[in-house]
């Protein structure tokens, strides 16, 4: 049986990017000493989720890749032996932005990174403004964990770009995320889409026959222009199986540090009893590349 151990780190954030950094350190460190081989951050973790407003002076968090945070991270991921999953503020150019997921390999090298793909633009994620959509595709990252599809939240709604990390290979799907409720929603409509978020990634695990992680950031973070009340976000990071099974699955409200032993091989078992793979009428999806069917 071929098994990794993965650790996820879900926290609260402030504007203190220090206090942030020193935060993920310590909390690397405690899923690194309970086995962690492979661990994965939350969206943007280095700062709050400043997209709720738009403001050019924003751009400043922005750090080149390799910079200050690669050779950070790339620091902890040699100091303790892991395979690390990060989302940064990328600055590619003047006026050229993108929100990027890097890995570091076990000796602090850059594994690969990919830019986020789909960039929503809604009321308090005014993401549109800050991030270029990625130019890098949807390619899976080799480490010496497995093959890693990485994608980043926005990302974790459409299956086109889960089933395209599969069909390379890929052999866990991960999703570093920043989403939540925005308070003038009812209680119901809230977990209607807590719900909803788990279920859709639960389901791309489904349809690939792979584990996958979701790790979320969790806490109130305000809106600084004082237009919403800020979004709660909800947390409930979480593993699944390659049949949406539930390995592991984190509080809605409180910091959490879960290390949990997942199965590479049983994907293999799993696609011979629902092989969805061999199934595909691939001859008959090229309309999928049309905005609409009219």
């Amino acid at each position: 049986m071929r098994t990794i151990k993965a650790g996820l780190i879900q926290q609260t954030n402030t504007a203190d990017i220090k206090a942030n950094l020193y935060k993920l350190a310590r909390n690397i460190e405690e899923v690194s000493s309970q086995g962690a081989q492979l661990v994965v951050l939350q969206e943007l973790h280095n700062s709050l989720y400043f997209c709720q407003t738009e403001d050019t002076e924003n751009f400043n968090l922005a750090e080149s890749i390799p910079g200050p945070s690669t050779g950070f991270f790339g620091e902890l991921a040699r100091q303790f032996g892991i395979v690390l999953v990060t989302s940064l503020f990328e600055k590619r150019a003047a006026g050229l932005y993108h929100n990027t997921a890097v890995v570091f390999e076990r000796d602090g090298s850059i594994a690969g990174k990919y830019r986020k793909m789909h960039i929503p633009d809604d009321p308090a994620y005014y993401e549109k403004f800050y991030f270029t959509p990625g130019d890098l595709g949807f390619h899976p990252i080799r480490t010496s964990v497995g093959i890693l599809g990485v994608q980043v939240c926005w990302d974790q709604w459409y299956p086109e770009g889960a089933r395209l990390m599969a069909l390379q290979g890929a052999e866990l799907l991960i999703y570093p995320t920043a989403i939540g409720y925005e308070s003038s929603d009812t209680p119901e409509e809230q977990e209607r889409q807590r719900e909803a978020w788990t279920t859709v990634q639960r389901g791309h695990a489904v349809a690939n026959g792979l584990p996958l992680i979701a790790v979320n950031r969790v806490g109130h973070e305000p809106d600084p222009s004082g237009q919403t009340h800020g979004i709660q976000f909800w947390g409930s990071s979480f593993v699944a199986g390659p049949q949406g099974e539930f390995l592991a699955r984190a509080s809605r409200e409180k910091e959490e540090n879960i290390v949990v032993e997942i199965d590479l091989e049983r994907s293999e078992n799993v696609r011979r009893w629902w092989p969805f793979l061999r199934d595909r009428r691939i001859e008959e999806f090229a309309p999928l590349t049309r905005r609409f069917i009219d």
